[in-house]
């Protein structure tokens, strides 16, 4: 039977990588989005609005997946709203694909929230989970839209008979304009304006995270994972941490990163300055640099989320992942971490994004 994919949330930074590499294995792939993507070849796009089941409908009468990947959310003012609209963007696609009787697998890629807690209590203290992180790590006792988008998952997987998996990225790394949680090319910015005015690459986050073990995701290495456990019966009905497979510091990688733009770097000194607050005036002086360097993207909102790299930059703790879980049933892919940015940034200047 051949394999036929619908990637959900294809023209974000998980979505454009998986289509590309479930391409490259000859996958008939299918990309959905409300603005769809037309920059990969050979992917079919298809346009629609996953909070109206009518357009679901509509889009998909003549696309009959075998597998599915949710890549997609959508941020709310409070988790409550959150809750709600992911939940049901997770239940559309699934009830519209239920009259198909086609899927075999659904794989859901959430993240690091499921043990740090939502936007509302991130990281916060009473909510600290020990790292690293091990997937058997109960839920949190606190509303939290990733465990909605799981229940959604498992009740249909049950109503209709196909396997399930659940993916848990940390920071995912990859090329992609206006994605709404983007530490990559933000930072690539962010040292882009540095350099342009003279500023300094400051630190924005806390201690723990400057003095401590981190990790990171890949976008390329999660679309491995993705396509590898949907295609195993050992991997079927499980969730899966998953990140580059090393660990790093930011008090060495900021420095590096710094040398990569050219810009003198400045570590932690006793205080988080939050890239938001340093960004905040930003935005004419990257039309400049957009007008002056001929770039695709004159929109600093639609390239760089600093709200999320401090939110991940000033955790009171070091996170990091565990991943003895995948390796011991097979997934033995690793990724530099310190070349998964450099590639990143090199990307960006082909597709000219950042000078």
């Amino acid at each position: 039977m051949e394999n036929i994919a619908l990637v959900v949330g294809a023209s974000g930074i998980t979505g454009s990588n998986l289509a590309e590499k479930l391409l490259s294995k000859g996958w008939k792939t299918y990309g959905l989005a409300r603005n769809p993507n037309n920059e990969i070849k050979n992917l079919k796009p298809v346009a629609a609005n996953l909070l109206e089941i009518d357009s679901l409908r509509l889009a998909l009468a003549d696309i009959s997946p075998t597998h599915v990947y949710i890549t997609t959310w959508m941020r709310n003012e409070t988790e409550a709203e959150n809750i709600r609209v992911n939940g049901l963007m997770v239940r559309n696609i699934l009830d519209v694909l239920a009259e198909k009787k086609s899927v075999k697998h659904v794989a859901l890629v959430t993240g690091l929230k499921h043990y740090l807690g939502p936007f509302e209590a991130y990281a916060a203290e009473g909510f600290l989970p020990e790292t690293p992180l091990r997937e058997e790590h109960p839920r949190l006792a606190i509303e939290n839209f990733y465990y909605a988008q799981e229940d959604e998952v498992y009740a249909a997987a049950e109503r209709d008979g196909f396997t399930w998996s659940i993916h848990r990225p940390h920071t995912v790394i990859g090329q992609a304009v206006g994605n709404a949680m983007n530490m990559g090319t933000t930072l690539a910015v962010y040292a882009t304006i540095c350099k342009e005015t003279g500023r300094k690459f400051t630190w924005p986050g806390s201690a723990a995270q400057w003095n401590g073990l981190s990790d990171v995701t890949d976008a390329r290495i999660l679309a491995e994972q993705l396509i590898w456990a949907s295609t195993n019966e050992a991997t079927q009905n499980e969730a899966f941490n998953i990140v580059n497979g090393d660990v790093f510091r930011w008090s060495r990688l900021w420095n590096k990163i710094a040398d990569y733009f050219g810009v003198e770097a400045i570590g932690f000194n006793g205080e988080i300055h939050p890239l938001e607050k340093e960004m905040a005036n930003d935005r004419e002086k990257w039309q400049e640099i957009a007008q002056k360097y001929g770039l695709k993207e004159a929109s600093l909102n639609r390239l760089a989320s600093a709200w999320h790299t401090d939110l991940d930059l000033s955790r009171p703790i070091e996170v990091m992942t565990n991943m003895s879980k995948s390796r011991k049933l097979g997934f033995n892919v690793f990724q530099d971490t310190e070349e998964t940015f450099y590639e990143l940034f090199d990307r960006l200047r082909e597709a000219k994004l950042i000078p």
